[in-house]
């Protein structure tokens, strides 16, 4: 953590391959990686779980721990370097995960990087990298806790849809992750301003930062969502009914009350 450098130039090196390798790969057929994305997503599964648990320990199980208002603690004490090292975990699971985008890259699978994808990748591996460098600990539990534990459900989706078309019956619920991804980021932003307003001792700076950077979370996943499943449900519905007011109009009615009930 001593120079900004390397986080600088792997971001910078991640942009290069997200603008590059879809060029590179175009006239090449898609890599399958099948055994390479079960042993990937499984390890971020189960180091989500890892990450989880020590912000938990480290906070929510200390006497004394200020849930709102926890200011960093830079002492030697075995709980404030404990959660220091998981802080740093936290970060370094973010360089891990640029992979996500490079492994899309070779199923040519494009259509999954987008601006949402990127921009969120890229600037969590700076952002975390000032928050371990100058601010290791106090507030920074709940927003590593949140998404750790979000983490750990996003993998295990991945890490079953990794084993084949077959298990597509059994992810159902992919829809309800992004709500949850939603939540996740309310929960954050709203951590984030009662310390904001309450000055627990993290650089004011910094903090409108975080604020805006979970504003702006929000809104793209909140696109995201509207794009994915309310506008395509709405599509569908209305595809539908196009034929059926055309034909017969007695019949609107029960495809309005199916349509309801889906």
């Amino acid at each position: 953590m001593s120079s900004p450098l390397p986080a600088i130039l792997t971001v910078i090196i991640y942009l290069i391959v997200v603008i590059k390798g879809p060029k590179w790969m175009e006239k090449r057929p898609p890599f399958e990686l099948r055994y390479v994305l079960i042993s990937y997503n499984f390890c971020l599964v189960l180091l989500s779980v890892y990450m989880c648990y020590e912000f938990f320990v480290t906070s929510v199980m200390q006497p004394g721990f200020s849930l709102l208002c926890a200011s960093v603690d830079y002492s030697n004490k075995p709980s404030a370097v404990r959660l220091a090292k998981v802080c740093w975990w936290y970060w370094f699971s973010k360089l891990i995960e640029l992979a996500d985008t490079v492994f899309f890259i070779l199923r040519k699978k494009n259509g999954q990087i987008t601006f949402l994808h990127v921009y969120h990748h890229g600037s969590m591996v700076l952002l975390w990298w000032v928050g371990v460098k100058f601010i290791p600990g106090g507030e920074a539990y709940f927003s590593g806790m949140a998404n750790s534990f979000i983490h750990i459900f996003m993998y295990t989706y991945y890490l079953l849809a990794a084993f084949g078309p077959h298990m597509q019956k059994y992810l159902w619920w992919k829809r309800y992750m992004t709500k949850m991804q939603l939540i996740q980021f309310f929960a954050i932003l709203g951590h984030i301003s009662t310390a904001t307003f309450l000055n627990c001792g993290v650089p004011i700076a910094y903090q409108w930062t975080l604020v805006f950077y979970s504003i702006s979370l929000i809104v793209l996943f909140s696109n995201f969502y509207y794009q994915t499943y309310r506008k395509k449900q709405a599509a569908a519905i209305s595809k539908h009914l196009q034929p059926v007011v055309q034909g017969d109009g007695l019949q609107i009615s029960g495809l309005v009350k199916e349509s309801k009930q889906d």
